[in-house]
């Protein structure tokens, strides 16, 4: 590189000045016509010294800080309630192929993308696009996902602290009919078998017929309609508030602010208790789960390959949008997470690591689930596709029953719900870690004040905590569907992850990037990383993003209430309000910016480097030592280089 120095405001540096602009703290280059030369050409960047108030960005205390934080953020409450139901649903084993063959061409190029991405720029999920500026709009749109996301995903960390405070009961609260909250129609014991060819007013030996066993109900269902949620009839109808599962949500919500408080030295530790513990506990259950009568059914049921549904279209866009939504992919914490890693930390290969252990979690939780759910079909006389749940259902329905009929239930219960609350506690911190950092990124400088993330992360807790008021009411369920169906959908994470490949592989240009990933950890990745950003990934997220717009089907809650027609439009503003983010700000920029079309464009998609890439443009950086850039706050060190 070679190397010059100006001090700004001396007439010396007044002409290599001229050929730059002011962008906050930092220098971007321009070319004689006023914009950015391309990565074809010979670009020069320039990197201030550090300034007033510029702050050099935390790191991780140790790298497997930051491998348990991702293993916490990712692997959560979809690994073990989703996957397991979708893979009995789509063929058992056989879904495997869709699934793995999707993880290689979209999950992994994105999750490396979004971490190296982080590691590079140094930045949260709105810097980071300083990239490519014109397309800021991800960061906005990514910053949008995640606060719906932790908004309303809370909400299943406190009906699973409610279920672990009543686990400690004796018997179990849902396990009998003689309580306040159920109705006539409870039955503890269901032998449907026994009325197959029998006319409805047989009577059996609980002295119901038939047709009332018919239209009977669980003791475990009343429990959480009529106790935890006490649903109302509808969205219109709000009801009261659960005073029970208000004060379960403020306890888990001061949990997790005292988990994200003080940055990443002290959620790294954290996470090596809440992402481990759960795996414990999935090995416990196990154990006990195999060496229950009707496990060996349950678990040739799960895995038992059926080849003719790989045919279905169906199945190729569940294993899509389980690697997107399982491998935390478009909310912007994944880049947050990388930020705090050293410049030359080797991320490519922390990626296929934090990938085998997500999808081998998904794997092994469903034998532990479905060991259970045979155990519960085969006390219940019932065929497992009859007990088999997903979300909600599987958490809070049919694990709760099964344990209910086992010995020492309380204790399984107890163990269940605790790595349930684990496993969704780092998910959620990580989360609010991710978007803090983002906010807290567009602010630095003399903002920087003692408490500045204690009160950031406060308030950003305490909003959301407002919003989730909403979902502890009587009708909360159905606003808590409405989050969950269109602010963090397949959809908006789909059209996130295709704008992401696009800007990163054809604006800002894909061999470029992986020149600077090659600068990072030393080596350069293998190519097929750089096809799946330009070609593959592009092409598998539009095409499954079409594929759920054609077959869109309106919200239901069990199938049964259908909601109405302004409760689709508040989902549709959700959904929006994150996609249209990219549109609206690409012309919002381009409308605001002089000169021609080409001219706005070269302009706009300048990077913006910071004070941390110094070292990035200058190999030689010993050279520089006798400059000393950080004694003056004007100083500018200009670097030539071909990029």
């Amino acid at each position: 590189a070679h190397l010059k120095a100006g001090e700004t405001g001396n007439s010396s540096a007044t002409k290599e000045e001229s050929h730059y602009r002011k962008k906050g703290n930092h220098l971007v280059p321009l070319t004689a016509d006023g914009a950015c030369d391309g990565p074809e050409k010979k670009a020069v960047a320039v990197v201030t010294g550090p300034g007033p108030g510029y702050q050099e960005r935390e790191t991780w205390t140790r790298q497997m800080d930051f491998m348990m934080s991702c293993v916490g953020f990712a692997v959560g409450l979809g690994n073990v309630w989703r996957f397991p139901y979708l893979c009995y649903k789509n063929g058992g084993g056989v879904f495997l192929i869709p699934y793995l063959l999707i993880v290689v061409v979209g999950g992994i190029p994105i999750f490396f993308l979004e971490i190296a991405l982080g590691q590079f720029m140094k930045a949260g999920s709105i810097n980071v696009w300083n990239i490519a500026p014109l397309f800021k709009g991800l960061g906005y749109a990514s910053m949008v996902i995640v606060f719906f996301c932790n908004t309303y995903y809370i909400m299943v960390l406190a009906w699973g602290f409610y279920y672990l405070i009543k686990s400690f009961n004796s018997p179990l609260p849902w396990s009998t009919c003689d309580n306040e909250w159920n109705t006539l129609n409870c039955i503890e014991i269901f032998r449907h078998q026994d009325c197959n060819g029998s006319l409805p007013n047989t009577t059996m030996s609980n002295n119901m017929t038939c047709a009332e066993m018919a239209n009977a109900r669980s003791p475990i269902i009343e429990f959480w309609e009529n106790k935890v949620l006490n649903i109302s009839s509808g969205l219109d109808e709000t009801g009261e508030f659960n005073w029970e599962l208000t004060l379960c949500l403020m306890a888990v919500w001061v949990m997790v602010y005292f988990c994200v408080w003080k940055g990443v030295k002290s959620t790294g530790k954290i996470v090596y208790f809440t992402a481990t513990f759960p795996y414990v506990v999935l090995i416990i259950l196990l154990v006990r789960g195999v060496t229950l009568p009707g496990a060996y059914d349950g678990i040739m049921f799960y895995i038992k390959p059926d080849w003719s549904k790989l045919e279905e279209a169906q199945v190729w866009i569940d294993a899509g949008t389980q690697i997107f939504f399982s491998y935390a992919i478009g909310l912007g914490a994944l880049t947050a997470l990388g930020s705090y890693n050293r410049f030359n930390n080797d991320c490519y290969k922390d990626a296929f690591v934090l990938a085998m252990i997500n999808s081998g979690t998904s794997f092994f939780a469903g034998f532990v689930v479905f060991s259970i759910l045979g155990f519960m079909a085969a006390e219940q006389g019932v065929d497992i596709s009859q007990v088999a749940e997903s979300g909600p259902g599987l958490a809070f329905i049919a694990y709760p029953k099964a344990v209910s009929l086992m010995p020492v239930a309380p204790l399984w219960a107890a163990l269940f719900f605790f790595m349930l609350l684990l496993l969704g506690l780092d998910s959620q911190f990580v989360g609010v870690e991710g978007f803090v950092t983002g906010i807290l990124d567009v602010f630095p400088g003399k903002q920087n004040f003692r408490y500045r993330r204690e009160i950031s992360v406060a308030i950003c807790c305490l909003l959301c905590f407002i919003i989730d008021l909403s979902m502890v009411t009587q009708g909360g369920m159905y606003v808590f569907q409405l989050f969950d169906y269109y602010s963090a959908s397949g959809m908006t994470l789909l059209w996130q992850a295709f704008w992401e490949c696009i800007v990163v592989a054809w604006v800002y240009g894909a061999d470029r990037f992986m020149d600077d990933v090659a600068r990072m950890i030393g080596y350069r990745p293998f190519p097929w990383m750089k096809w799946c950003w330009s070609f593959i990934t592009p092409c598998v997220c539009m095409g499954i993003f079409l594929f759920h717009l054609v077959n869109y089907k309106p919200l239901t809650y069990n199938n049964v209430y259908v909601y109405p027609w302004w409760g689709e439009v508040i989902g549709w503003c959700l959904a929006l309000s994150s996609m249209l983010c990219i549109p609206v700000t690409l012309l919002y920029k381009l409308f605001r910016a002089k000169g021609t079309f080409k001219e706005r464009w070269a302009h706009l998609t300048c990077p913006v480097w910071g004070p941390h890439h110094l070292e990035y443009m200058a190999p030689d950086i010993k050279s520089l030592s006798s400059l000393s850039p950080g004694t003056d706050d004007n100083k500018v060190i200009i670097f030539e280089s071909v990029m």
